[in-house]
């Protein structure tokens, strides 16, 4: 792993924190303020958010009181260069009301002196 993917990786256990315990003050700082989301479940129904509103996703659960998102991860694929990154990663999440297991895509760019997160693509099948 060179320095640029190890980087890459410490962003993404930062986000998977912050995401988790609906640090939304962290994930401002991980999100690119041109992050697209798309999310798309084991019935094929598709889920598009930006920035604000894959935030307040966030907000929300934290408002609701509810419990800690589960940590585990799994990193299938980590990839970089000096400006861009990619990374697969394979989660066990309860984003929506059920545990499911989530593939991620995530693309990141270096800029402003960190790694940022501009577009994650989310499969999500039953566990």
């Amino acid at each position: 792993m060179n320095t640029q993917e190890h980087a890459i990786k410490q962003t993404i256990q930062e986000l998977i924190e912050a995401g988790t315990s609906f640090n939304t003050t962290q994930l401002e700082r991980i999100y690119h303020d041109t992050l697209e989301v798309i999310m798309i479940d084991e019935n094929s129904q598709v889920m598009l958010a930006n920035k604000t509103t894959f935030k307040q996703l966030f907000q929300d659960k934290k408002a609701k009181g509810d419990a800690p998102l589960n940590t585990w991860a799994e990193f299938n694929l980590i990839q970089g260069d000096a400006n861009k990154g990619h990374v697969l990663v394979t989660r066990k999440v309860n984003l929506t009301g059920t545990e499911n297991k989530l593939i991620l895509s995530i693309d990141l760019v270096y800029e402003n002196e960190r790694w940022q997160v501009t577009r994650e693509v989310i499969f999500s099948k039953p566990l």
